[in-house]
């Protein structure tokens, strides 16, 4: 399967695990298309959609990057989840997706995160984010 080998990280020398996915997404049929496509190509996706189930789940599940939405329901949009998650995770790599902007203003970004505008395909998404999730852990310190 194509993308299968990008899903994994190396957690040890001689171990591999899937790549931890949370996805915000509060498009129903986007969401699901982009589970099983991730899902498929070897990722672990937990999804959700809206800010606080997000934060929610970052206390409990280990996440290795967060696929944020910027327009979310509830009053807390990616760009503001993200800033959150950060005060929580401060190396989480974070991608953001929208459909109404071409580009986000790298101001509201959080430091080294990335955007993609919609319409996008899922497997060029699934080959991203595990690049930044391999840029981030090789820029960890030892």
């Amino acid at each position: 399967m194509p993308g299968l080998e990008t899903a994994v990280i190396e957690t040890t020398a001689n171990e591999l695990r899937p790549i931890r996915v949370l996805l915000v997404e509060d498009e129903f049929f986007i969401s699901e298309w982009v589970v099983e496509s991730l899902s498929d190509q070897g990722f672990a996706v937990r999804a959700v959609t809206n800010a606080a189930d997000a934060l929610q789940l970052l206390r409990s599940w280990a996440v290795d990057v967060l696929f944020t939405d910027v327009n979310l329901p509830g009053g807390v949009d990616g760009t503001t989840l993200a800033r959150q998650a950060r005060e929580m995770l401060p190396d989480l790599p974070v991608v953001y997706a929208s459909g109404r902007v071409n580009n986000l203003d790298s101001r509201l970004r959080v430091s080294g995160s990335l955007f993609v505008a919609k319409p996008y395909v899922p497997e060029m998404v699934g080959r991203l984010l595990a690049n930044v999730v391999r840029d981030a852990a090789q820029n960890l310190p030892v």
